[in-house]
C-alpha cells in the first residue's frame, strides 16, 4: 500500500517537471522570433521614409518630353510695373464722323430697289440704290415740272438781258429775274443728273456696307425722308459704361483693354490708334452709368453694335506681381498656379487674385518671387496631377 503511494507521488512530480519545461521551451522560441520582427519593421519604416523624400504628396511628376509635347511654359516671377484697373462692360459703335451716314430721299415718289438690298450689303459710291418714281401722282413727274419752271426762268432772264441794254428795265429787275433763272437751273439740274427710266436715281454718297433700310418695294416717300443707312467703316468708337462709384478715378483712365463677345481676342486701344475723347461728368435721369468714350480705328473682326468687355487702364502701379491669366486654375472658386521644382516635378501652389487687364492679372498672395510657374500648358500639369494621386506599390505586407 505504501509503496502505491510512493508511486503516484513520483509520477505527479514528473509531469509537473515536464509541463514546466515545456513553457519554458516556448518562451524562449517566440522570444527568439522577436528580433526578425523587429528587423523587418525597421526595413518598412525606412524604405517608406525615403520614399517619402523622393517624391513628395504634393509633387507633380511630368517629363520634359511631355512638358514640351504638351506646350508647357514656364515665366519666373518677379515685381514689376502694373496699373489700376476698372473692369466694366459697354459697346462699340460707329463713329459719328465719317463712320455713318444717312441716304434722304432727293424728291417725292414709290421706291424701286436697284438690287436687292439688305443689312451688310457691299456698297460703292455712285452707285445706285433706290429709283423714285413719280410718274402716276397727281403732281406729276419732278424732273418735268423743274424743266417747265427752268425753261420760263432762261426765257425770262434773256428777254430781260436784252431789255437791260437798251436801258428799259432797271438793273434791280434783271437781277431779280437773274436769281430766278439760276435756281431753276440748278434745281433742274440735280434733279436731271440722276433721271431714268425708273426714275430719279438715289445714289451712295460713300462706299461701304448698308447698316438698316427704312424702307420696302412699294413704299412712297416725301423728300428729305432717310431711306438708308450706310456705314463706311473708316472709324469706331469703344464706349464703356461706367459705375458712378468709380468717378474719382476717371481722370487717370488713359487707355483700355477690351475683348468682344464673339472672340477671345484682346484689343487694345494703344494698338487700335486710340485715344480717349471724353468721360462722362455725371449720370443721367435714366442711367446710373458714366460714359468713358474712346475713338479706335475701324479692323477686321470688330463689328459696330457689338457688346464687349472693357478694362479700363488707370494710373501706373509699381512692385506688382502679375501672371498672365492663362496660369491661373480654379477650383470650387479657389485659384491655383503650378510651380516648376526641376525639369520633372511641379508642385500646386494655392494664390489670391487681385485686378486684372484681361491679359494679366495681380497676384496678392502666395507667391514671392522668383518662383518658376506654369503660364502655357497649365491644364496638362493639371492632369498630370490626377495621374500621380494614384496610389503607388508598397512593401509593406
Amino acid at each position: 500500500m505504501n509503496l502505491r503511494i510512493v508511486l503516484a507521488g513520483l509520477l505527479l512530480l514528473a509531469v509537473a517537471v515536464s509541463c514546466s519545461n515545456g513553457g519554458a521551451e516556448t518562451h524562449e522560441h517566440s522570444h527568439e522570433h522577436e528580433p526578425h520582427d523587429h528587423a523587418a519593421e525597421k526595413h518598412d519604416y525606412e524604405h517608406g521614409e525615403k520614399g517619402t523624400e523622393a517624391h513628395g504628396a504634393d509633387e507633380i511628376v511630368l517629363t520634359a518630353e511631355k512638358a514640351r509635347a504638351a506646350g508647357v511654359k514656364v515665366e519666373t516671377v518677379s515685381p514689376g510695373d502694373f496699373h489700376a484697373v476698372i473692369r466694366t462692360s459697354g459697346k462699340i459703335t460707329d463713329a459719328q464722323r465719317g463712320g455713318e451716314s444717312v441716304v434722304v430721299a432727293s424728291v417725292a415718289g414709290v421706291v424701286s430697289f436697284a438690287e436687292p438690298l439688305t443689312e451688310g450689303a457691299a456698297v460703292s459710291a455712285g452707285e445706285p440704290l433706290i429709283y423714285l418714281s413719280s410718274a402716276h401722282l397727281q403732281d406729276g413727274d419732278p424732273v418735268q415740272r423743274a424743266y417747265i419752271a427752268y425753261d420760263a426762268a432762261r426765257t425770262d432772264y434773256e428777254r430781260a438781258r436784252c431789255l437791260l441794254e437798251d436801258t428799259i428795265v432797271s438793273e434791280k429787275e434783271f437781277n431779280a429775274i437773274k436769281a430766278e433763272y439760276e435756281r431753276a437751273r440748278l434745281s433742274y439740274e440735280a434733279l436731271s443728273e440722276n433721271k431714268g427710266a425708273a426714275g430719279v436715281a438715289i445714289c451712295a454718297p460713300a462706299g461701304g456696307h448698308v447698316k438698316t433700310c427704312l424702307v420696302k418695294e412699294g413704299d412712297y416717300v416725301s423728300v428729305g425722308q432717310p431711306l438708308l443707312t450706310l456705314t463706311q467703316g473708316k472709324g469706331l468708337y469703344l464706349r464703356a459704361e461706367v459705375s458712378e462709384r468709380y468717378l474719382p478715378q476717371l481722370p487717370s483712365v488713359r487707355a483700355a483693354q477690351f475683348r468682344t463677345a464673339y472672340s477671345d481676342r484682346l484689343y487694345s486701344t494703344d494698338s487700335l490708334g486710340g485715344r480717349l475723347l471724353s468721360y462722362g461728368r455725371a449720370s443721367d435721369a435714366t442711367s446710373s452709368y458714366i460714359p468713358v468714350i474712346f475713338s479706335i480705328d475701324a479692323v477686321s473682326g470688330l463689328l459696330p453694335g457689338a457688346f464687349a468687355e472693357i478694362y479700363l487702364i488707370g494710373e501706373k502701379r509699381t512692385g506688382v506681381i502679375t501672371l498672365p491669366v492663362s496660369a491661373l486654375t480654379e477650383e470650387q472658386g479657389t485659384y491655383f498656379v503650378y510651380i516648376r521644382e526641376d525639369e520633372t516635378c511641379y508642385r500646386k501652389q494655392e494664390v489670391r487674385t487681385g485686378a486684372t487687364d484681361g491679359g494679366r492679372v495681380e497676384i496678392t498672395s502666395g507667391l514671392k518671387g522668383g518662383e518658376a510657374v506654369v503660364t502655357e500648358g497649365a491644364i496638362h500639369v493639371k492632369l498630370a496631377s490626377a495621374s500621380n494621386a494614384i496610389p503607388g506599390h508598397t512593401h509593406n505586407h
